[in-house]
């Protein structure tokens, strides 16, 4: 089995945490992102998508990070995507709000345009508009984070089982950490991300991430 991903993908941590946390062994090919690797031969024809993560197994290639973490815990048969169909429905509806609303406007709108020149609007006025809008979404989305998917008893996204839903939320939501978002109006949310944090492997996995927090400390960014 062979993983190709980046340690800074937002995309790619998720899958890398849960196989350390379960001990899934796979070979790593790291596809830099940061000089366009992605977009160039060989990687490119093996995913036309153009982005990472993407898993190979046998011959059987995968290319999106949600379907990679369903994929991984039903081939090893673990707990972190129950098989009882309501909780499972309810890992899957949490899993796509994540990417269908969340995402869009916490990474797309308000931090990607950012971080990476290649997704900087053409026009000043047009950047900060988007800018700006992202961050007032983003707010919505994170105060029903906050008060509805967690709210003030539960440990993890879903109760207070650990579950595929939080490995990949928990590397969304703290892409806020590159541009120096405060989440502490958010208490819910800090809450469980300590509780993620304390995972065994997540300082090993996420190393590269926070050498990369630390190359942008000095760099201005709008944030929460």
């Amino acid at each position: 089995m062979k993983l190709y991903m980046h340690p800074v993908s937002m995309t790619s941590r998720p899958v890398r945490l849960f196989m350390a946390e379960k001990g899934i062994e796979a070979e790593e090919e790291v596809v830099d992102l940061m000089t366009g690797a992605h977009y160039q031969e060989p990687y490119a024809s093996l995913n036309p998508n153009k982005l990472v993560p993407m898993l190979e197994d046998d011959g059987f290639r995968l290319t999106e990070s949600s379907a990679i973490l369903k994929y991984l815990a039903d081939k090893y048969d673990l707990p972190e995507y129950p098989k009882d169909l309501k909780q499972r429905a309810r890992v899957n509806e949490i899993m796509d709000w994540f990417n269908s609303n969340f995402y869009r406007e916490w990474g797309y709108g308000m931090c990607y345009p950012q971080l990476f020149p290649h997704l900087k609007r053409p026009d000043e006025a047009v950047q900060r508009a988007t800018i700006e809008w992202g961050r007032d979404q983003s707010k919505k989305w994170l105060q029903l984070l906050n008060d509805h998917w967690i709210g003030p008893n539960n440990q993890y996204l879903t109760g207070n089982t650990i579950t595929i839903a939080d490995y990949f939320g928990v590397a969304l939501v703290t892409l806020g950490e590159l541009v120096r978002c405060d989440l502490t109006p958010y208490p819910n949310v800090t809450r469980w991300l300590g509780n993620m944090k304390k995972l065994k492997t997540w300082a090993r996995v996420n190393e590269v991430f926070e050498g990369f927090k630390q190359h942008l400390k000095d760099q201005p960014f709008v944030a929460l």
